[in-house]
């Protein structure tokens, strides 16, 4: 669950101090902010892999913050789990129709709001019971660092391990050269655009050994895209 990034976007500071230390404990990477447009701009700078919103939010509120995550082709599969002091069942639905993957209404404890990201990450494919990604046949195991094609052990160097997770994590999405920088390197290395392509040859060339080199897919003019349906 470590390698897990979980963004809280939570008002009250008293609520928001809890989760981030409770999560924390729960082996968790956890970013805390305390607004919907603070969160815009980590989700801008930082892969996150599942979003706790607060209903009741200054400025956007945390239902059109979901709203608009899940109508922006990026965000759309980003899993969001909602936090409500509204415990009407027309809020639950109101919640889960706007594409919400949980619900959970205040006071909550702390160690269920772990298992209810953990069971959502399972849901959404994103992590296995023991800290895998899987799709099909192909298994990225996150604890033993390492990435198997129908039960073999396939040699990958740790930067083109990080890259397989950021693209196992959001399949079916187009990334620039420069966001795979950013999320896979770092903003506070300095590594040329080309260097993509060279990790990018490489995993395909793994995968090639399987027949799975077109999972990774170019789309021309923007950058690269890998998907679970090859």
């Amino acid at each position: 669950m470590s390698n897990l990034n979980i963004l809280v976007v939570e008002d009250e500071e008293a609520i928001r101090e809890m989760l981030l230390m409770a999560l924390s404990q729960g082996d968790l990477n956890v970013t805390a902010v305390g607004s919907a447009e603070e969160a815009l701009r980590i989700l801008a700078d930082i892969n996150v892999d599942l979003l706790v919103l607060d209903w009741v939010l200054p400025g956007i509120s945390g239902v059109e913050l979901a709203r608009r995550l899940k109508n922006d082709s990026l965000y759309k599969q980003l899993p969001i789990i909602l936090l409500t002091a509204r415990g009407e069942e027309a809020d639950k639905i109101r919640g889960l129709e706007i594409g919400a993957d949980d619900y959970m209404t205040k006071p909550f404890s702390p160690k269920e709001l772990i298992a209810r990201i953990k069971a959502v990450m399972r849901r959404t494919g994103k992590l296995g019971e023991s800290g895998q990604l899987t799709y099909g046949d192909l298994v990225l195991d996150i604890g033993q660092h390492r990435l198997s094609i129908a039960g073999k052990g396939m040699d990958v160097s740790p930067t083109e391990f990080k890259l397989m997770q950021f693209f196992m994590t959001n399949p079916d999405k187009v990334f620039s050269r420069t966001h795979l920088l950013d999320q896979v390197w770092g903003r506070s290395v300095y590594i040329e655009e080309r260097t993509v392509d060279v990790h990018i040859r490489r995993l395909r060339k793994i995968l090639a050994e399987q027949g799975r080199e077109e999972m990774i897919q170019t789309v021309r003019g923007f950058g690269y895209r890998f998907s679970i349906t090859g």
